[in-house]
């Protein structure tokens, strides 16, 4: 492999150290005097020096030519003193002076066992058990074993380092969906007792509604008791769909949107005037514009927005105002100030993040929300809304898109 470049420069800069001190040794009158002339160590001990630098590239290689260079050198000290090593040396060991350097990197490159086998061999080169003495075997020691000691007592450390910090993040995962499986149980909990309560009264007032349309003799009590049945029908099936939501921690694939179920706004504006308030719509542009999922957003903000002047501001008139437009839709609804007080209980019966909410829906689809009051008088709430999703990569996704 390929060295990084803070291990080229750990590599390099011994080299060259050791190399530059070789060299000084020999001008100091480190000189060898055999056959191969008064610089042969000399050229021995920068080879190897210089190939400290293609250790991560080459270890079995460099690690080869220091213990051949060293066994050359035993030879010579031995048989032949004066061919490869100085008769009077200033160095203390008979091994390449970049030994100790080599074998604290190969540590890092090279399987534990060889490793050692090489320690240990050099280590018997260094020390001469054969002739002991204390102006080599100490020195032999230092400059063989306790390299590849404090090497790979280093290594195990960052290892035990690594292990500890692996076994955190995998506490800190498993923490995490131990934190996951509590809010979907807290979820599935909610939804079975907004299921139980809310559910069973809804479910009444359906029924009730039903057999006051069937048993009056007035048609105006009969249509308004039509009327209630449907709201709280759709009411169970919007509610069908939160409990879902809760149950499953993820938004079900919206429904395809026509004017038979909810989904048209045009709808929503007829409820509204059935109810007494003023309201007028405004359409401008091909609805097939835009996707499903956008459109359902739109839906929901003309909803809340008419749902609030109802609450809150009771002998207003509104406008619903939808642009569609081949770079998306915008829309918005716009009363007028109230005419007089709200009824405490109804303006007080929210949970007062209906604007939050339509913001947050907004944003998810890629769109800008604005809401505010009007000048002179009155509210507001708009949003402009992309055609389609947006993606991370740039292009659109919408799961409803299949349906139209």
């Amino acid at each position: 492999m390929w060295p990084s470049r803070t291990d080229a420069f750990w590599l390099f800069l011994p080299a060259v150290v050791f190399a530059g001190l070789n060299v000084l040794y020999h001008v100091l009158g480190d000189r060898t005097t055999g056959a191969l002339g008064p610089a042969a160590g000399l050229v021995l001990q920068v080879v190897c020096d210089l190939s400290l630098v293609l250790l991560f590239r080459f270890p079995a290689l460099v690690a080869g030519l220091v213990t051949v260079a060293a066994f050359a050198m035993l030879a010579s000290d031995l048989f032949a003193p004066g061919l490869l090593v100085p008769v009077h040396p200033i160095a203390l060991t008979t091994v390449p002076t970049v030994t100790p350097v080599m074998l604290a990197q190969v540590v890092r490159v090279l399987d534990r066992r060889t490793v050692l086998w090489l320690a240990g061999i050099l280590a018997v080169v260094a020390t001469r058990p054969w002739a002991p003495s204390w102006a080599t075997t100490p020195f032999g020691l230092l400059s063989t074993v306790l390299p590849v000691m404090i090497t790979l007592y280093v290594e195990a450390r960052k290892q035990l380092l690594q292990s500890l910090r692996d076994r955190a993040e995998r506490a800190e995962r498993e923490q995490h969906l131990l934190a996951e499986q509590a809010r979907a149980a807290e979820r599935r909990r909610l939804a079975g007792e907004m299921h139980d309560v809310v559910t069973h009264r809804l479910s009444l007032m359906v029924l009730h509604a039903g057999a006051l349309g069937v048993t009056s003799a007035d048609p105006a009590v009969r249509t308004a008791a039509e009327d209630i049945r449907r709201e709280g029908a759709l009411a169970l099936d919007e509610l069908r769909d939160l409990v879902g939501v809760l149950r499953n921690g993820a938004e079900a694939g919206p429904r395809t949107l026509s004017p038979a179920v909810p989904g048209d706004p045009a709808r929503l504006v007829e409820e509204s005037r059935s109810v007494g308030v003023a309201t007028d719509l405004v359409l401008d542009g091909d609805p097939a514009q835009v996707s499903p999922t956008v459109a359902r957003t739109a839906y929901r903000l003309v909803q809340e927005a008419l749902t609030n002047v109802r609450k809150h501001a009771p002998g207003a008139s509104a406008t619903v105002s939808l642009r569609y437009h081949p770079g998306g839709l915008d829309v918005s609804v716009d009363s007028t100030a109230a005419a007089h007080a709200p009824d405490p209980a109804l303006a007080g019966s929210g949970s007062g993040a209906g604007l939050a909410g339509l913001r947050q829906r907004v944003e998810l689809v890629g769109g800008r929300f604005d809401a505010g009051p009007r000048p002179g008088g009155g509210f507001r709430v708009g949003a402009i809304l992309p055609a389609y999703v947006p993606t991370a990569e740039g292009t659109h996704c919408d799961p409803g898109a299949r349906g139209r």
